[in-house]
């Protein structure tokens, strides 16, 4: 394999800007990213069903302060939140497309708009209080964003090309010849 790689190198200025150009209007349908959104949350957990109501309760309030003050958002997530890591940074939970993010959530923020504060959500662990901080459109990616990943595939494919071309060029000029009778003999011999 180490042969092979060594006798299989791709040339260091492959692949050329026209070769990459080429490459990424080949797959332009590929390098859609989806809208993203980043969103900050209030989480505060349900243990039990006991405590459903109360939990409920006091979201609720916190969704009203909130919503009243849209500005304090980071503050009160960051006093009331139970989600630690997020709370830490004022409830923000980072950008991501919405696929990521749990359904109830999910249904939430697909209705908000920029800098606007929902009611209570409900999901498995507890309730949401969300708050829409920026969205960014759906788009195509640049040449420039891909263009590392794109030049690593071109040349992992032409590393894989040059040394199917060497195998094969072997092949054709072995001489690869069996005698029957002797492989018959020394299978005799291992019975």
């Amino acid at each position: 394999r180490d042969y092979l790689r060594s006798v299989s190198q791709v040339p260091a200025e492959y692949p050329s800007a026209a070769e990459l150009q080429q490459a990424y209007d080949a797959g332009k349908a590929n390098w859609q990213t989806p809208a993203l959104y980043r969103v900050s949350q209030i989480f505060l957990s349900v243990s039990d069903a006991s405590n459903a109501e109360t939990v409920r309760k006091q979201a609720l309030e916190l969704s009203k302060k909130a919503q009243s003050a849209p500005g304090d958002f980071a503050a009160l997530a960051t006093q009331y939140s139970q989600d630690r890591v997020t709370a830490e940074r004022g409830g923000d939970t980072g950008l991501q497309p919405l696929q990521q993010l749990v359904p109830e959530v999910r249904g939430a923020v697909a209705r908000l708009k920029v800098g606007a504060v929902s009611d209570p959500v409900q999901s498995a662990a507890g309730f949401h209080v969300i708050k829409l901080t920026e969205q960014q459109p759906a788009r195509t990616a640049t040449l420039e964003e891909l263009r590392d990943q794109l030049t690593q595939a071109l040349r992992a494919q032409r590393q894989e090309q040059i040394a199917q071309a060497y195998l094969d060029g072997m092949l054709n000029t072995a001489t690869l010849s069996i005698d029957g009778a002797e492989l018959n003999k020394i299978l005799e011999e291992k019975h």
